[in-house]
């Protein structure tokens, strides 16, 4: 069997190592910090698998929207002024991909088999690894101040229904008994019952880091640089301190991992949607379900540390300093969804983390081959679906190792449609 290199200790990266274990090749993971540690976007994720995240961000009129998101610093979607000039070719595509209704379902139609099995797919890697009790499947609930606010969200929803997604429908009393800690505004929801969630990302990714390097992964404590091909074929990957000899490689180095696919033939378009979360610890409250209120915009869900409140889309680059003001954003708005809440909660009870997403302007995630050199194996740009993916793209990537056809058309997650 190969010697394979995986760039890249998050879920996708994770994932894909357990997975080429399966078929016996030897692994070596490159990640500069440890497996699940804060440094990867999986750490700081909302926790929801949720097989119904088909809608990518991208929607018909979304350009009119754009310059109420740079004269908002703090509201749902943002971009810095500074960094615009560098998005701009991010921009223009994101916008055109979410031109129309045919093209926010055809993308979603490419989402939804790599999310359909994912809370089924998340357990038995879990149960592997000995985490079993951190993945939780008894839905998620999507409450709406009435039911105007979610026929306002038609199409989105329109689209999910078409792509398999099922729910329960939730008036006022029945959405009161569900789930009492809610501000009494909401009297509507949704219940997507085959939704699940994972109550730790990080403490999940780092017991499939530790199921790896029991099975005889090699951790190198590093940052992969690039690639050395020759007459075609994937010769080491280079690194900042020297190199790994192997026969192929796998990009899962999310957000940073644009250079890394040039260095493998394949120009992409790539950036960072900058995410927060806060977690309050000993709330008050404790939540039936783990829930997305349509107003918020966020993941409300409790963890072992406390109650986690998740989203907010920032760009302004992997380089800019946090603004911690939209983790603030965050905390105001579950003040107002949750009234029980302390009002006046201490600094030690709050703790707040700024991450990665790495996104690609039409919500697609990058998976196959790279141009240059089919030894190397792309697996990145999975967006706000990172977690939920994660499984499944480590089953894609040990079939594209292999040999093997992965069962299902990946044509739209190839590298070559940003040529």
């Amino acid at each position: 069997m190969s010697h394979v290199v995986v760039i890249g200790g998050g879920i996708v990266g994770l994932a894909s190592v357990i997975e080429l274990q399966r078929d016996g090749h030897q692994v070596t993971l490159i990640e500069p910090g440890e497996p699940g540690g804060e440094q990867s976007a999986s750490y700081g994720n909302g926790t929801l698998l949720n097989p119904s995240s088909v809608i990518p961000m991208s929607s018909p009129g979304i350009w009119k929207k754009v310059p109420g998101y740079l004269r908002d610093p703090l509201g749902p979607l943002t971009i810095r002024w500074s960094y615009l000039p560098r998005l701009l070719p991010w921009l223009r595509r994101f916008i055109a991909a979410g031109a129309t209704e045919a093209k926010v379902a055809a993308t979603a139609r490419a989402l939804q088999p790599l999310l359909a099995d994912a809370p089924a797919l998340h357990l038995a890697l879990a149960e592997e690894a000995g985490v079993a009790e951190l993945m939780v499947r008894q839905g998620v609930l999507f409450p709406f101040p009435d039911r105007a606010a979610f026929e306002a969200e038609g199409l989105s929803w329109r689209i999910r229904r078409q792509c398999g997604t099922r729910w329960l429908e939730l008036n006022e009393d029945e959405l009161r008994q569900r789930e009492p800690n809610l501000a009494r505004r909401y009297r509507f929801a949704l219940l997507v019952e085959e939704n699940g969630q994972c109550r730790d990302p990080g403490a999940y990714v780092a017991a499939l880091g530790r199921l790896a390097m029991a099975q005889g992964a090699t951790l190198r404590q590093a940052r992969a640089t690039g690639f050395r091909i020759d007459s075609g074929r994937l010769r080491a990957v280079t690194l900042d301190s020297g190199e790994v000899a192997c026969d192929k490689a796998v990009i899962a180095a999310g957000a940073w991992s644009k250079q890394l696919a040039a260095a493998a033939g394949d120009r992409v378009v790539l950036e960072t949607e900058r995410g927060y979360h806060v977690v309050i610890s000993d709330p008050g409250i404790q939540l039936r379900y783990p829930m997305m209120p349509s107003d918020g915009k966020m993941a409300c869900v409790m963890t072992p540390l406390g109650l986690r409140l998740a989203g907010q889309v920032e760009l302004a680059g992997l380089d800019a300093a946090p603004n911690w003001n939209r983790a603030q954003v965050l905390l105001a708005s579950a003040l107002s969804i949750f009234p029980d809440l302390p009002k006046d909660l201490p600094a030690d009870r709050v703790r707040m983390w700024m991450g990665h997403r790495p996104s690609t302007p039409d919500g697609l995630p990058v998976l196959g081959p790279a141009s240059g050199c089919a030894d190397v194996i792309h697996a990145f740009g999975h967006g706000h679906v990172g977690l939920t993916a994660g499984a499944k793209s480590g089953k894609i990537v040990a079939d594209l190792v292999a040999g093997r056809p992965p069962g299902l058309d990946m044509a739209p997650y190839a590298a070559r449609r940003f040529a």
